[in-house]
């Protein structure tokens, strides 16, 4: 039988695990990024959140001297110890940093892709 499963998703996800700290009215709380991708990622963390929140992110890149400053993000989903948020509002210099991120990220998958004739 074949896998029917339509993935609506614009952009690639890919798997990363960065720190991030995050908050909202009224609460803040720290945990890990993974699955990031030019909308949005996923968050896995110990506090409690709700569906429909916004949030503030601050996700610590492997380079020390930058992060990811997300402004404004909405939760759209939650599953356990584990959410998705939706990037709505990114500084500028954050969108340029998040491209890069993820243009680096890309790049070895695609060299190791063999071309097709």
């Amino acid at each position: 039988m074949a896998d029917t499963t339509v993935n609506w998703r614009i952009h690639p996800r890919l798997p990363v695990e960065y720190p991030v700290i995050f908050g909202g009215a009224p609460f803040v709380g720290e945990g890990v990024v993974s699955n990031l991708s030019l909308s949005g990622c996923s968050v896995t963390c110990e506090r409690t959140v709700l569906t429909g929140s916004y949030v503030k992110l601050s996700v610590l890149l492997p380079d020390p001297t930058s992060s990811l400053f997300i402004e404004l993000a909405k939760i759209r989903w939650v599953r356990k110890n584990t959410f998705g948020v939706e990037f709505i509002r990114l500084p500028t210099i954050t969108r340029h940093r998040l491209d890069r991120v993820v243009s680096q990220e890309l790049t070895p998958d695609l060299e190791l892709t063999p071309a097709l004739i």
